[in-house]
Order: structure tokens, then C-alpha cells, then sequence
């Protein structure tokens, strides 16, 4: 199977964390988020293990909320010793409301508006990563004005092409993140933040993209953020005391996939660090990184249930769902691969479909091209793997219909983490 996790039973039923997906369906209804807690913290304390082995006792992890965030995962990040990468005033008020420590919380964001800040600002949240220069001057005046001293992280871009898609690039110099190497702006940024009294400059963050699998992406980026670095030291005087070089690292979504040896590729990583500071002549920083599709995707799975199956003779057949792009519109966003499993035995006949959702959008498909069994019907359940990364997080109420429940499992039990959406819910903004 795609991930130790997934199981068939002796009779063939499809298993999910050791539990039947069928029964699951049953108790909870479809669509239906499955989140593996148990996966999740062992992804967790992989990450913890790996960078006290490879940068020291210091290293920090922060969990990127934007994969998956809602209370409960808040929860198991402070009850596993992660700290947290933040991009909104909903993101931090959902951990903060879980008693996430405000300490630990990392504030990301392009498009921090002042009320962001003020918001973040209010709450204690421990570092802002600033990513340009206007919300470097926000910053500063509304931390002046709370007579606070404000930790903050710069963000820079180094130019580094991470050979993923082409969406999720964040590295290279012409993307809207950060303040690029390149032109010599970031040496400029730098200097503009150290002469603001009200920011404490600890250190540097970048994001080079997500779905990583080549090896030397994060060891060109050492390279680069190193050098920029030891060009920082020369030119202001200036020596960080914290590198976050973001996340990224891919998952398997399909059997196609390669298996990235995370703990491998960080010890390679710490290994890099520690040669080019000392070439540098520097001191070893505090090492952040920012794993969340890695933490979170393999422990997911979406269940659904077939509402109609379409043969149309000489072009194609669908299989169409209770579900679609209200609550993963990833394939319609940048052509996600998914694997997908039917629930339960169907005879040995395979058929090819496309699996398809309920939407009024000619858009609104799950996956194209798919095996399944060929008796496919109306009332069958449909599992897709590898959905606890941005699918809980993006999903939306187009067309009006309500979000799933997100249910966790755990040592063979199951709990509802997030209620189903109901018709009153989706309407209880209106006026």
C-alpha cells in the first residue's frame, strides 16, 4: 500500500489506521475527513529527533498550520514539542484558543495588514517573520507604540529554483515572497531593520517551495543563506542568531512518488550547516524549519459516497461523489495526483473513470482516469489517500454546501476534532 497506514482486511475491506473505513463512514457520515493522530505524532517526533541529532538541543521544528489547522491540532504540536508557523489572525487566534503557548508562534504572511500586526502584537505572539519593507515600517511604529521590543525573522528570497510545480515555487527572485538576494535589496532591508529600535533582529527565513524531493535543494540554499549571511557580518556588523530555512519537503501521493528519507536529508543538511559556517567564520544559528504537508498529509484520507456512476459508450464513465472541490480543490488548482481506493470488495473486473464531485462546475474533479471496479455503484464508498495537507485547509462553501467533519483516530478509537457544517452554519453570516 501507498502508506503503512493503509490495509486491506482478510475479506478485502479497506482499512485506515487499523479501522474499517466503511464503519467509519457509517458513524460519521460522508464526505468525511480521517486524520491518523498517531501518524502524526510519530511524524512529529521523527522531526524532533532528527534535528536534535543534526543541529543540537536548540533546534526547533515549527509545524505549518496552513497545511491543516483547526484546535485539536494545536493541541498535539505544544503536546509534542513543536513550535508553529502562523499566516493569519485565524490561524493564531485557533491556537492561542487551544492554549498553544504565544511564545512559540512563528507569524508569517505577505499581506500582513496593520490590523494583522495589531492583532499578533496584542497577543504576544513571539516572531514576526516580515516579509518587505512596508510591513517592516508597520511594524515597527505599532511596536514602538506598545513600547514593546518586537523579535522578528527577515525574509529573504535567494534565488533558488526547487524544480517542483510551478505554484508552489516560492524561492526564486521574481515570486511575491520576500526580498531577493539578487538585486541587493535584502542587504538593504537588513540595514533598514537593524536601525528600528523597536525590532529585535534575530535572524533570517526563507522558502524555496513545497514537494521537495531533490536532494541539494535545502544544501544550495544553505550555501546561499550562509553567504548572505557572512556578507551581512561584513558590510552592517551585523551576526544572526536564528536561520529558518521553511519547509517543504514532499510526501507520496501516488505509488510514482519517491520515499524522501527525511532524516537522512536533515542530517545532510546539518552536516552542510556546520561546514559553511565555519568557513564563514561563524557562529552556528538556531535552526527553524517548517515541515507541514510532511507532518500532516500522509496521516489523511477523504471518504466519500457514490451518488451516480455515468458510462457514456466510446468516450468516457464517471464516478460522482457527495464530495469534489468544496473539500479538495487541489487537482483543479494545479493537478494533483491522488491514489484512490475503493472501501470494500466489487469482483475482480477494473473499469477506468474519472471521479468527479456534486458541484455546478464542469471544473469539479477529485481525480481523473482512475482505476476502480467496474461494478462501481451508487451507494459505494471511495477513499482517497494522502489528503491531511490543504484539503481540511482550502476547502470552501461554493455552491453552498457545508464542510466535513474532520474526525481524528487514535490507538484504534476514533473522535470527532470538527464537527459537520450544516445548512444553518453556512447561512449564519447573512443578514
Amino acid at each position: 500500500m501507498l502508506c503503512e497506514n493503509i490495509a486491506r482486511a482478510a475479506d478485502g475491506a479497506l482499512l485506515f489506521a487499523g479501522q474499517s473505513v466503511n464503519a467509519l463512514a457509517d458513524t460519521y457520515g460522508t464526505p468525511l475527513y480521517l486524520m491518523d493522530e498517531d501518524r502524526i505524532r510519530r511524524n512529529c517526533r521523527m522531526y524532533r529527533a532528527a534535528f536534535r541529532d543534526a543541529f543540537g538541543e536548540d533546534a526547533l521544528p515549527l509545524y505549518a498550520g496552513k497545511a491543516a489547522s483547526f484546535r485539536q491540532i494545536y493541541r498535539i504540536m505544544a503536546e509534542e514539542g513543536l513550535g508553529i508557523d502562523a499566516v493569519s489572525p485565524g490561524e493564531i487566534g485557533t491556537a492561542l484558543s487551544a492554549g498553544f503557548p504565544a511564545e512559540e508562534i512563528y507569524y508569517h504572511g505577505d499581506g500582513k495588514t496593520d490590523a494583522d500586526i495589531a492583532y499578533a502584537l496584542d497577543r504576544g505572539v513571539g516572531c514576526f517573520i516580515v516579509d518587505n519593507g512596508d510591513e517592516l515600517i508597520s511594524l515597527s511604529e505599532q511596536a514602538a507604540a506598545r513600547s514593546l521590543r518586537q523579535k522578528v525573522l527577515l525574509r529573504i528570497t535567494p534565488g533558488i529554483d526547487p524544480h517542483t510545480y510551478h505554484a508552489v515555487n516560492t524561492g526564486a527572485v521574481d515570486v511575491k515572497f520576500g526580498v531577493p538576494v539578487e538585486t541587493g535589496q535584502a542587504m538593504e532591508f537588513v540595514r533598514a531593520a537593524l536601525g528600528m529600535k523597536s525590532l529585535e533582529v534575530a535572524g533570517l527565513h526563507c522558502h524555496v517551495g513545497s514537494m521537495v524531493f531533490d536532494e541539494d535543494v535545502f544544501l544550495r540554499t544553505i550555501d546561499l543563506m550562509v553567504g548572505f549571511m557572512a556578507d551581512v557580518r561584513d558590510e552592517l556588523g551585523f551576526v544572526f542568531r536564528e536561520l529558518n530555512v521553511g519547509g517543504g519537503y514532499g510526501v507520496r501521493y501516488t505509488d510514482d512518488d519517491p520515499m524522501a528519507d527525511i532524516p537522512a536529508r536533515i542530517g545532510e543538511v546539518g552536516a552542510r550547516l556546520r561546514r559553511r559556517i565555519a568557513e564563514a567564520g561563524l557562529p552556528l544559528p538556531r535552526f527553524l524549519m517548517e515541515p507541514g504537508r510532511s507532518i500532516v498529509a500522509d496521516a489523511g484520507m477523504t471518504v466519500y459516497t457514490v451518488c451516480s456512476v455515468k458510462r457514456i459508450p466510446g468516450y468516457k464513465s464517471y464516478v460522482i461523489t457527495d464530495g469534489g472541490m468544496t473539500d479538495n480543490p487541489r487537482y483543479c488548482l494545479y493537478g494533483a495526483a491522488y491514489t484512490v481506493l475503493h472501501a470494500a470488495p466489487r469482483g475482480k473486473l477494473r473499469a477506468i473513470f474519472d471521479l468527479a464531485g456534486r458541484c455546478c462546475e464542469s471544473g469539479d474533479i477529485i481525480q481523473p482516469a482512475i482505476s476502480l471496479p467496474a461494478a462501481t455503484c451508487r451507494g459505494d464508498r471511495i477513499a482517497v489517500c494522502t489528503t491531511g495537507a490543504y484539503n481540511f485547509s482550502m476547502a470552501s462553501n461554493y455552491n453552498r454546501f457545508g464542510r466535513p467533519p474532520l474526525v481524528m483516530l487514535r490507538g484504534g478509537e476514533s473522535y470527532l476534532a470538527v464537527r459537520r457544517e450544516t445548512v444553518e452554519d453556512v447561512r449564519a453570516l447573512d443578514l
